[in-house]
């Protein structure tokens, strides 16, 4: 607070829009949760708004009445005293009154009512020490109470906090979205699941034998034809970079099993970007083995190409994209851009041996660094993500996407252009070497990978009002409270008189702590779930694993629909139930907030275009699609029969291992039914290990074997 005394008339105009109300700019600016709810006005409260300053790390609060009669009364400053702030309040005389606790930097603050009615507002920590971790069983009940009491402020309260449509006392169940094509599909397979186990079990062993029976055929075709021996690492390295990049992303909604499809439908594209490329040159005049043809079509069509996987989800699940994470945008275009670059490398490694395994070009035709498909179109689709997820930072984030489509761009052509025989023009060559001349290209994808990270789960804290909590205390309180103290102190001191940009500029170093250990104690809550969740089995993990990533695309949706409709999947009630059976199944059930356990409210516990100058000599074959089904082709022309049935074994495993059986199972049978009755057990066997859930398997059984210690990773 300034050296001058500040008036209670200036700190409720500031936050409130009334006596009793807060004010909707106020609650919606910096993502603050709020949940009001109905308890006594008693020590306990009291103590409860103490330990929320505590959480925020701070040594003092600002206090004073909302009712007009003392707007002139200055506001008190009060450390974090139980004591203190209670004698204050009794001081006040024997009659009850609204007054208004708020944080110093006004980010977060508890108004509390004549009556029983009191609301909290501010981060996530803030108000979790109040109404305990199930802000949405809080909001839940307080709705519930609204709706069947009596009382008009309770039910105008729940309608300006949300927690109820407005007028809607005695309405049914909203109607929202309806689902999508994606949703639709696993519904259908939950029910099976559901009503025809025995069926869906037959299909789990028939695809882990179909699975093992690919892979075999796919490890036996090298033998047969020689030329085939490019398939199996081609597609070892492409599993390789999706894992990786899946594992550094740790705020990801989508399953690996999606990435995977995502690639086996860009290797498919392979053969329309082809024929559309040869069809644009050959409108233009130019042949395939042309310089133009070879850059600028060749480039532009590929990189517009590889996008569209993206294009089709929006398409066939378009209430699932609304739940995408920033992260999530960079890992289906990298998986998309990893299936177009294992097509090439296929093709060409096949027709043409001599080819660079990483590239897809003759060796010896890429004198400059080339980061590979998955890397560039990564690149673009991450830039992409920032811009969608972030969109409420500002529009000049939609820079981003623009000038990666750029870099990547001018790397690709550069490439193509050396590959062909020619060269670019000295501007373009001048922007090329200044970017790092295409060796700068993984290490952006790397800083946008982690910018996306931490941008995410910055997003998904602010949608605590409808997201279950994860079982236990945040890992590291000590951290938490450190940042969210130092970004208090620090967002006091920044004036408020100075240019807007300075402003802006001082208030993002001041939340970037707050960010970044957000996301340090997020992850590290999430890994420690997963831990004590695999000491329990393979069956807790693997429904560890689908609830942490279903609540992170919740949270997302939540997040960005800012208010307006949206399809849950799954819905909020059944998302909650499997948040209380993860935390009953790994021991941290009935954990409970101050406020709420005194008051049992809970019930339910590219800028201008480069130029491509002729005459560098080069021999050999460009790797770009165009040129590389034409070798494909050529090559299936002088082969045998046995040749063609073993190559089309080969692309028929390659599909099947990336399609069929990488989803995390649902069904772990037991070993000692497995001993007991092999025979029968054998098709439940291998429908869980199937030849992309062998991973999984061996996470599940190595959990089992961790110290009894990892029990206490996460406190009560």
């Amino acid at each position: 607070m300034e050296e001058q005394a500040m008036l209670a008339r200036d700190l409720v105009l500031r936050v409130c829009a009334g006596p009793t109300e807060f004010a909707t700019p106020w609650i919606r600016a910096r993502g603050k949760v709020t949940t009001p709810f109905v308890v006594p006005r008693d020590r306990n409260l009291i103590r409860g708004v103490v330990e929320a300053g505590r959480a925020l790390g701070v040594d003092r609060l600002l206090v004073c009445r909302t009712r007009a009669e003392y707007s002139y009364d200055p506001v008190t400053e009060v450390p974090l005293d139980t004591d203190t702030l209670i004698d204050l309040i009794r001081g006040w005389g024997p009659t009850p009154t609204d007054f208004l606790v708020c944080v110093e930097d006004f980010s977060a603050a508890v108004l509390v009512s004549a009556s029983e009615l009191t609301v909290a507002s501010g981060p996530v920590d803030f108000v979790r020490e109040i109404v305990g971790p199930d802000i949405p069983g809080a909001r839940a009940n307080f709705a519930t109470r609204a709706q069947e009491g009596n009382r008009p402020e309770l039910l105008r309260a729940a309608q300006h906090y949300d927690c109820v449509a407005p007028g809607a006392r005695h309405a049914r169940a909203p109607r929202g979205p309806g689902p999508d094509l994606a949703e639709r599909l696993a519904r259908r397979a939950e029910r099976a699941r559901e009503r025809r186990p025995g069926a869906v079990r037959f299909l789990r062993g028939l695809r882990g034998a179909w699975g093992w029976l690919v892979l075999g055929v796919l490890l036996l075709a090298p033998l047969a034809v020689p030329a085939l021996g490019a398939a199996p690492p081609a597609l070892f390295l492409t599993y390789l970079l999706l894992f990786q990049l899946a594992l550094l992303a740790r705020s990801r909604t989508v399953s690996f099993a999606t990435l995977l499809r995502t690639c086996a439908l860009g290797a498919l594209t392979l053969w329309p970007l082809a024929l559309l490329s040869g069809a644009v040159s050959e409108a233009l005049g130019w042949g395939t083995d042309d310089v133009l043809s070879q850059t600028y079509v060749a480039v532009t069509v590929e990189e517009a190409g590889k996008l569209l996987p993206l294009l089709l989800l929006l398409a066939l699940a378009r209430r699932r994209a609304r739940r995408l994470s920033a992260v999530d945008f960079l890992l289906l275009a990298a998986a998309s851009g990893a299936g177009f670059q294992l097509a090439e490398r296929l093709l060409v490694g096949i027709s043409a041996p001599l080819a660079d395994p990483v590239t897809g070009l003759v060796s010896g035709l890429a004198p400059e660094p080339y980061s590979g498909h998955a890397v560039a179109t990564g690149l673009i689709g991450a830039t992409l993500g920032l811009a969608v997820v972030g969109r409420r930072y500002g529009g000049w984030l939609w820079l981003l996407p623009i000038l990666a489509a750029a870099l990547v761009f001018l790397d690709h052509l550069n490439v193509n252009a050396r590959a062909a025989g020619a060269r670019l023009d000295t501007v373009s060559t001048f922007v090329h070497t200044l970017f790092g001349a295409g060796a700068l290209t993984p290490w952006l994808l790397l800083t946008a990978l982690l910018f996306a990270v931490a941008m995410d789960y910055r997003v998904i804290a602010t949608a605590a009002e409808t997201t279950p909590a994860l079982p236990g205390r945040t890992p590291f309180p000590g951290l938490r409270r450190w940042a969210n103290g130092r970004s208090v102190a620090l967002r006091v001191r920044i004036p408020a008189d100075i240019a807007p940009l300075f402003r802006r500029i001082a208030l993002s170093w001041v939340n970037l702590p707050v960010t970044l250990v957000v996301t340090v104690t997020t992850v590290a809550h999430e890994l420690a779930t997963a831990t004590m969740a695999a000491k329990r089995g393979p069956g807790a993990l693997a429904d560890t694993w689908r609830f942490l990533r279903w609540r992170r695309a919740n949270a997302m949706g939540e997040a960005c629909s800012r208010g307006r409709d949206w399809r849950r999947y799954p819905s909020e009630r059944e998302l909650d139930g499997h948040a209380r059976e993860l935390a009953r199944r790994i021991g941290l059930a009935g954990t409970t907030g101050i406020v709420v356990s005194a008051a049992a409210l809970l019930l339910l516990g590219a800028g201008p275009v480069p130029g491509v100058v002729a005459g560098v000599t080069a021999e050999g074959t460009p790797g770009y699609a165009v040129r590389s089904l034409e070798l494909f082709l050529g090559w299936l022309s002088g082969a045998d029969t046995a040749t063609l049935v073993w190559t089309a074994l080969t692309g028929l495993a390659v599909l099947s291992l990336l399609t069929v059986g990488n989803a995390v199972p649902h069904a772990h049978p037991r070993m000692g039914e497995f001993l007991r009755a092999p025979t029968s057990n054998t098709g439940a066997i291998l429908g869980m290990l199937a030849p992309g859930q062998v991973g999984y398997a061996f996470l599940g059984l190595a959990g089992m074997l961790l110290p009894v210690r990892v029990n206490h990773l996460i406190r009560r």
